[in-house]
């Protein structure tokens, strides 16, 4: 096994998107996700077992920002399941 120069090692190309049969749609959903959720996770908030209090009303409340743009497309998503057949209820057997 040739470990090459150690001291002046050499990189090949970084990582790359994995290839795809339908870049558009793939370019689409990493726009969706960029617009639904722009922001990183605060991991400063998120403290696995370091202490036993739970989160504080300012941690919840950035925790909620930032997961704002999913509770709206799931609002949406609700209101769109509940909405849709009682619209297409009323037009079919009202006849307006």
């Amino acid at each position: 096994m040739e470990l090459g120069n150690i001291s002046k090692p050499t990189y090949g190309p970084g990582l790359e998107a994995p290839g795809s049969s339908t870049p558009g749609l793939v370019t689409m959903a990493h726009g969706f996700l960029r617009l639904v959720q722009p922001n990183p996770l605060p991991i400063e908030l998120i403290n696995f077992g370091q202490s036993q209090n739970g989160f504080s009303q300012e941690d919840i409340h950035e925790l909620l920002l930032y997961e704002l743009g999913f509770l709206i497309c799931a609002a949406i998503g609700v209101l769109f399941i509940i909405l849709m057949p009682l619209v297409g209820c009323c037009f079919c057997c009202c006849r307006c």
